[in-house]
């Protein structure tokens, strides 16, 4: 099965695609956009949903989202002129990576995406390099809450724990103006709501061809979030800005 239209069943009930409700999203965004007239990067944006948000909130924000799914961002574009907001929005496909802008940022966005860069410091090294001068990174990245087992480790990646990732951050020369550590009920709700949602829809539609294989990828998913990383993963949302420079 297709992993794109895997996520995207997967999030219809949780389109942010990261362990965070509606009020942290709500308060993070306020803390990103202290002026309301902010521009804004998301890298790595699928279907824009941190954007989408931003622009409801904040009537003088202008948005750029970069996402190397053409679905994903034809999905951004539906969604940003059905919520009134498609003359503030553009999207690129490109790999996060790769985009280059015309000009600096005042908030440069990445949740859930680090892994495009090859981590954490990596996706920040990227920010820098969009970001104006005063400007504000919002970032999210996993860390270990407990000693992980092998099996977490192969089937997440090597994380540190909340502190060194604080100190890793912070020696990279930022510093944070507010953050957000993902709650237990938040933590349960996206994984209840992921393979929920993948199962709902394997059931509604038996005929499917890929029925059989989503039920079976929600299953084995529900079980390695339960028996491999429940007690031990976390989940951790910055918004950041340089300490120096």
């Amino acid at each position: 099965m297709n992993r794109e239209k895997v996520s995207q069943i997967a999030h219809a009930n949780h389109p942010i695609k990261a362990p965070l409700d509606d009020g942290s999203v709500r308060r993070l965004l306020g803390h990103g956009l202290p002026r309301g007239d902010e521009r804004v990067l998301d890298l790595g944006c699928g279907t824009g949903e941190w954007l989408l948000r931003a622009l409801e909130a904040r009537p003088g924000v202008r948005a750029d989202g970069v996402d190397i799914s053409a679905d994903a961002l034809d999905r951004a574009r539906q969604a940003a002129a059905d919520r009134g907001v498609e003359d503030r929005l553009a999207v690129h496909l490109a790999k996060a990576e790769d985009f280059v802008a015309t000009e600096p940022y005042d908030l440069v966005l990445s949740v859930g995406a680090a892994h495009a860069f090859g981590g954490l410091l990596p996706t920040l090294a990227a920010a820098r390099t969009h970001l104006a001068p005063g400007g504000r990174v919002l970032i999210g990245d996993g860390f270990w809450d407990r000693e992980p087992s092998p099996e977490a480790i192969e089937m997440l990646g090597d994380f540190a724990d909340l502190a060194t990732t604080m100190d890793l951050v912070t020696e990279a020369g930022w510093t944070p103006v507010d953050g957000h550590v993902s709650t237990r009920r938040e933590l349960d709700d996206y994984e209840w709501a992921c393979w929920g949602s993948l199962a709902a829809w394997a059931l509604d539609h038996p005929a499917d061809p890929d029925s059989a294989e989503a039920l079976a990828t929600a299953a084995t998913r529900r079980s390695e979030w339960l028996r491999g990383y429940r007690d031990t993963w976390g989940f951790l949302t910055l918004v950041l800005r340089r300490t120096a420079g």
